[in-house]
């Protein structure tokens, strides 16, 4: 399995960084390269898959979305009551000025009035004063077509001339009742600031005795639109909440029972999972077991055959039979070799029998490959694999990731040295395998790998799957360093409910 791009066969040079040296405390080496760890994998929240479901987050995140629906609901409600307040408060006025309009204001208009005659002028403004004016109406004006103000409860506008409006002027043209909410930003309305930034404004023609068009307007406060916004949020907000409480007392008992069902599926598929671990362990074991006690041993009383007739055709004399029995017996015992390699693969037997610490040990004898010097350096209390408070999974990953790393610094880094370290920190266990060979440029092989080289990608696959913190530290001619943590179970489970 190969995880580098194409490497020199040379090591790093005499004066660069001490890859892999030994620190005084077990574990304590110098990063390769320029110091500077990139990860490789990151632990998986649980190697069967993604968290296991959890009632108490389940209804947090329910609590979270009735929150967030509240908050829309009320922004949502008080802009819509707003506008339906404005909407009403308009047609309210307006229903008011044709009220006025057609009641008091049409019979008390007179020509002499639109002349400007001051007995009529007071006359009218009586009328207003008692009749018009009031909690419902702050302002009247009466104008002309061509916009001269002829009366106006202010009287410092009574006689000026201004521009009407397109809808001024069309409610002359085409007599109706115009209502809106007037900023009170035209020159008409300086004198209205006093009654605050809003008012509710209605114009709309009327005529005098002898036909003549006047616009009659009207101002109402805006306050009364606040005041219907009150009242329609309210009505809003009782419908609205006690629904919404309605629904999820009653969603409450479906919802509840489905995350019980997800919940037992999600335990049922766990235990699936695990079997069909378990179930892949102990057909290695088998495979293991079968190689070893048939073609293995078959092949060891073959070769012990074999040294027999050779020892026969040697007193026979019979020079070239012993030379083809002698490549028939290399190549008994190559085969033999080759399928001992292979068990230990498929399932090393010392990491069953006699732990991690011996099976690390083993891997580190069986690996072999000109000018390769390979260095154990295990902690020293460490014992049994209870030591370090591994079960049996985790004892696998570290053992993979070892044998998979250590057999790639006999492709890639030999002729050079080697150390495989294993040692318990204050978070975990923590795997260091390190060499002085050439190194490699780790960002080109993650980011854009030559054809083939899947090693890398592989590796940290089989690391996050674990439950395992994978790091590289490695640069041209610096050596390897590769680094995996195992975290405390404390550590990485979340209380659930």
């Amino acid at each position: 399995m190969s995880f580098f791009a194409e490497e020199s066969d040379e090591c790093a040079e005499p004066g660069g960084p001490r890859v892999g040296a030994v620190g005084e405390q077990p574990g304590d080496y110098l990063p390769a390269g320029d110091g500077s760890w990139l990860t490789v994998a990151t632990p998986e929240r649980r190697a069967m898959g993604e968290r296991p479901l959890s009632m108490r987050r389940v209804l947090g995140q329910l609590a979270l979305g009735v929150v967030v629906v509240l908050a829309v609901v009320t922004v949502g409600g008080s802009f819509a009551a707003r506008r339906l307040a404005e909407r009403e408060a308009v047609n309210d006025a307006a229903d008011t000025a044709d009220v006025l309009a057609e009641a008091v204001v049409q019979p008390s208009l007179s020509d002499a009035l639109l002349d400007g005659d001051a007995d009529a002028l007071s006359a009218f403004s009586t009328v207003v004063d008692s009749q018009v004016l009031g909690e419902n109406v702050v302002h009247v004006k009466l104008w002309t077509p061509d916009g001269k103000i002829v009366y106006a409860d202010e009287a410092e506008l009574i006689g000026r001339t201004f521009d009407l409006d397109p809808d001024q002027r069309s409610a002359l043209t085409d007599p109706t009742t115009r209502a809106e909410i007037s900023s009170l930003q035209r020159d008409e309305n300086a004198l209205d600031g006093s009654l605050g930034d809003k008012l509710v404004e209605v114009y709309r023609p009327v005529w005098t005795p002898s036909g003549e068009t006047m616009l009659f307007e009207i101002y109402a406060p805006y306050d009364q639109v606040g005041q219907r916004t009150s009242q329609l949020w309210r009505g809003f907000a009782g419908v609205t909440l006690s629904s919404l409480l309605l629904f999820l007392v009653l969603l409450a008992p479906v919802l509840l029972h489905l995350l019980s069902r997800v919940r037992r599926e999600q335990v049922h598929r766990e235990l699936l999972l695990q079997r069909a671990v378990d179930a892949s362990a102990a057909e290695r074991r088998m495979i293991a077991a079968t190689l070893h006690d048939g073609p293995v041993q078959d092949l060891a009383a073959t070769s012990f055959v074999v040294a027999g007739a050779t020892a026969r055709a040697r007193l026979a004399g019979q020079g070239s039979l012993v030379e083809e029995l002698h490549t028939v017996s290399a190549s008994v015992r190559t085969s033999i070799r080759a399928l001992r390699s292979l068990l230990v693969d498929i399932y090393p037997a010392s990491l069953a029998q006699s732990g991690l610490a011996a099976a690390l040990t083993d891997l580190a004898q069986s690996v072999r490959a000109p000018g390769l010097e390979v260095q154990v350096d295990l902690a020293s209390d460490l014992h049994t694999s209870r030591d370090l408070g591994l079960d049996e999974a985790q004892e696998r990953l570290v053992y993979r990731v070892a044998q998979e790393t250590i057999r790639n610094a006999a492709k890639h880094a030999a002729p050079c040295t080697a150390t495989l370290g294993l040692h318990r920190d204050d978070e975990g266990v923590v795997l260091d395998v390190v060499d002085d060979g050439p190194g490699f440029d780790v960002e080109a092989q993650l980011v854009d790998p030559e054809p083939g080289h899947l090693g890398l990608q592989l590796l940290a696959d089989l690391a996050a799957t674990g439950g395992g913190l994978l790091q590289v530290a490695s640069a041209p001619g610096a050596g390897t360093h590769w680094r995996l943590q195992l975290l405390d179970q404390s550590r990485e489970e979340e209380p659930d409910a």
